[in-house]
């Protein structure tokens, strides 16, 4: 049996492997969707990325409590995001900490968490801040959630901000430019970026649009010195106070 089995599979060998070579010739030329997908698919790297979503930077150790698993473990799928171009390490003194790579990355996991929520595959134990999370958050380095979804429809209302065609494309109108001004964001500084100035970002929870880009930064940064709001310690909730929630309804006519 043993000498029929190994010509059965020096026959077969041939045959699989011209399969596997016109299965390669098949294959498109392009980015690779599949190897990306395959880094965000496992559940560890897809906690440790979303915990980065807050546009800081972690340890090794914080993203392993994160994603729920030893260090060991955690400096395996750090390496691999790292390879990937996922993340980014920077070095302070005797101390690493990880980041996501660009605002893009942020972008696809907002993304992916939105059609996740529309598929249903929602987590089986949601954290007690989630209706918070729902309502303010910050998207890497913009706001996200109900308020960031109102406060780009109360700028486009206005005619502050209109769209480019492309869904995602979105540029400041003169108005636009005088109110950011008078807002007390230099203009000239945030659109010497290479980032866009406007870009739309679609929100997981609200499945609309939230202004990112260079100016949703700025917006976000602008709150915080106004003492409108501040970022929950631990999280990647915003809550404003009273006095800054009433100010951000009458700026943006939410």
């Amino acid at each position: 049996m043993g000498g029929s089995s190994g010509l059965v599979s020096a026959a077969l060998c041939p045959f699989a492997l011209r399969g596997w070579f016109d299965y390669r010739r098949t294959m498109k030329a392009g980015p690779d969707i599949a190897l990306v997908a395959s880094l965000l698919g496992d559940p560890a790297r897809a906690n440790m990325l979303t915990a980065l979503m807050g546009g800081g930077a972690l340890t090794a150790g914080e993203l392993a409590r994160q994603a729920g698993v030893t260090a060991p473990t955690a400096s395996s799928h750090l390496a691999k995001l790292l390879a990937g171009n996922l993340v980014v390490l920077r070095k302070q003194g005797r101390h690493s900490y990880y980041a996501l790579s660009g605002e893009d990355v942020g972008d696809v996991l907002e993304a992916l968490m939105g059609l996740a929520a529309r598929a249903g595959h929602a987590r089986t134990r949601p954290g007690p801040r989630e209706p918070a999370l729902r309502e303010a958050r910050i998207c890497y380095d913009h706001l996200a959630g109900d308020l960031g979804v109102a406060m780009l429809d109360g700028m486009v209302e206005r005619d502050l901000i209109r769209g480019e065609g492309e869904a995602e494309a979105l540029h400041l109108t003169p108005a636009g430019e005088s109110f950011v001004r008078e807002f007390g964001i230099d203009l000239n500084e945030i659109a010497g970026t290479r980032r866009p100035l406007c870009k739309a970002c679609l929100d997981w929870s609200v499945r609309r649009s939230h202004l990112a880009g260079a100016l949703g930064a700025a917006l976000l940064r602008r709150f915080a010195e106004l003492g409108w709001a501040k970022r929950v310690e631990g999280s990647r909730v915003i809550a404003f106070s009273p006095r800054g929630r009433k100010a951000f309804a009458e700026t943006f006519g939410v």
